[in-house]
């Protein structure tokens, strides 16, 4: 069996397969040793990867290789199954290219936009040639209701909520429209835009928030809550 770790921002999630198949997902939004070490002790692991967007040395990677499990820690020299073209790959993120490698998975051959609605709010492109295009960054949800109450004087700290309008009639209201519309205008824009210079494009969202914007969104699109782990899977097979 394969075990797939992915360590995000703001939380964990790890998945196990069985000859490609996903036998197991487990979430976490504070991981300690006894995430892994449930794992290993139910299932009988013989080897995983795993991705981390924080710094320093991954967690987890001393306990699986001291239960005789090897761990390929993903980073941009690891054996891709996409071509990587980027201007600076030591600075992209490794959820980041787990996320294009199981949209390459599912969909070979194929323009694919990947949007990953996390903390930050990731956009990244395959090309139908099997060849990274290229993506943006901007920020999630939370970071824009924080960023205005931390970086303003007097502006309140506002949550997500499904009640909200095009304009806000109380300032309560209009934060709360502004970042909302705004992000779901702003996701809809890209796969418009990337629609007219991409044939045939599939879109995939994936990422904490996708549950909430996907259902608002115009613009039609594929939900794959377990992408990143799907392609770490992947990729751990690929480089088997």
């Amino acid at each position: 069996m394969n075990l797939a770790i992915d360590i995000g921002n703001s939380s964990c999630k790890a998945g196990v397969y069985s000859t490609g198949k996903k036998e197991y997902v487990k979430y976490s939004a504070h991981p300690d040793n006894g995430f892994v070490e449930d794992i290993i002790s139910r299932y009988r692991v013989m080897k995983a990867i795993l991705s981390s967007v924080r710094r320093g040395a991954p967690l987890f990677v001393d306990i699986l290789e001291n239960a005789g499990i090897p761990t390929l820690v993903l980073s941009h020299n690891t054996s891709l199954p996409f071509i990587l073209l980027y201007e600076s790959p030591e600075t992209l993120g490794a959820d980041r290219l787990a996320a294009v490698a199981g949209a390459h998975n599912m969909f070979i051959n194929s323009n694919v936009l990947v949007i990953d609605a996390g903390t930050a709010v990731t956009y990244d492109l395959l090309g139908s040639d099997n060849v990274y295009v290229g993506g943006n960054i901007s920020p999630g949800l939370e970071l824009r209701f924080r960023a205005l109450n931390r970086f303003t004087g007097r502006l309140p700290l506002v949550s997500k909520s499904d009640t909200f309008g095009t304009l806000g009639v109380n300032t309560v209201d209009a934060i709360r429209s502004g970042v909302q519309t705004g992000l779901i205008f702003e996701i809809n824009e890209y796969i418009r835009t990337l629609k007219k210079k991409y044939r045939d494009l599939k879109v995939i969202m994936t990422g904490g928030d996708t549950k909430f914007l996907s259902e608002k969104l115009e613009e039609e699109h594929l939900v794959v809550p377990d992408l990143v782990v799907d392609g770490l899977n992947y990729i751990l097979d690929y480089n088997a």
